[in-house]
């Protein structure tokens, strides 16, 4: 048996975790769950967003599952997510974008992955007011997580079949930091021959993307704009629900779907728990359950293309629990 943290967060959270682990359930794989809060009402109780006994059972389980967590805008506490992706030097932040049979959206044929660096860029959230009314933002960048980033993207081609990485940046205006991470990729990509390489500006991408996304296959870039892009790929494909994600370190992952914590619509059972489950899948295939995480992956096709079960967020005026139910028939 597998002992996997589960954190089921706050705002929808709890009810699409919930789902997930029926599923789960439902498959036949038998997980040890360890619950973890987090979020406002842990800090209430701890003083911090994240109960203290989280980061030595990620440690030890290796695997994480975590539901979305609220982030204060402007005010409180900082980003939970960012404060584990730092902590677990999760350096890879994986979001998978694919058309999805029954499923509208603004193209098909779209199938591209995103490998976001996560550890630098402005999200190291170094700031200081300079002078009144004048804020400095510092943009890290290091030759050290440019390669490991540009490494895990074209190890990640390679392993699923894939045939091309395209590398985004801004490197014509930022000549010294996106000029380095353009350089170190560019480096990387020799040691792949069976790969083709491309680099692309970022506002130039984003145009194509909208206009002709089916030429995308797998995507590097730093984190501010893996952060942006992936929400504009997310509206190609039907919306951020579909979207699974996982964020990749050392001998550990965190699997979590890209959306937010939708705090307007939580407890009214109607939350969409798809992105959920298609991440679970993910950390299914990590765990080495590849042919239920693709079992379990299917289902989710399935019932996304039952009009009768979709949640108000996709046009349908079914629920969380129709939904799950719609997935758990299909396996």
């Amino acid at each position: 048996m597998k002992s996997v943290v589960l954190v089921p967060g706050d705002g929808i959270g709890p009810e699409i975790t919930e789902a997930t682990t029926k599923v789960i359930e439902a498959l036949g794989v038998e997980i040890d769950w360890q619950v973890v809060d987090a979020g406002a009402k842990t800090m209430e109780e701890y003083g911090r967003p994240l109960s203290p006994k989280f980061f030595p059972l990620a440690w030890e389980c290796g695997v994480v599952l975590k539901g979305p967590i609220t982030t204060p805008i402007g005010k409180g506490y900082r980003s939970v997510n960012m404060i584990i992706r730092e902590r677990l030097n999760l350096y890879a932040n994986v979001r998978f974008a694919r058309s999805i049979p029954g499923v509208k959206g603004l193209h098909d044929g779209v199938d591209m992955v995103i490998v976001r660096e996560n550890t630098e860029g402005l999200y190291i959230g170094f700031e200081r007011e300079a002078a009144q009314g004048v804020v400095e933002s510092i943009k890290l960048t290091t030759e050290s997580a440019c390669r490991r980033i540009g490494r895990y993207a074209f190890e990640l081609a390679a392993k699923e079949g894939r045939s091309k990485v395209t590398a985004l940046h801004k490197a014509n205006i930022l000549k010294m930091g996106d000029g380095l991470f353009l350089r170190t990729v560019e480096s990387v990509a020799k040691g792949y021959n069976g790969l083709e390489f491309q680099q692309m500006l970022i506002d130039s991408a984003c145009y194509q993307m909208v206009v002709n996304p089916q030429q995308f296959d797998v995507i590097v870039t730093q984190n501010l704009y893996g952060d942006i892009i992936t929400d504009l790929v997310a509206g190609l494909v039907g919306g951020l629900a579909m979207m699974p994600g996982a964020n990749i370190g050392e001998n550990i992952a965190v699997f979590e779907a890209a959306h937010g914590s939708a705090p307007d619509i939580a407890g009214k059972g109607i939350a969409n728990p798809s992105g959920m489950m298609l991440s679970a899948a993910l950390m299914l295939d990590y765990l080495g359950f590849r042919e239920e995480g693709a079992r379990m992956r299917e289902a989710v096709y399935a019932a996304l293309a039952d009009n009768s079960v979709l949640t108000p967020d996709m046009g349908g005026k079914g629920d969380t629990e129709k939904f799950t139910a719609a997935v758990i028939a299909a396996l």
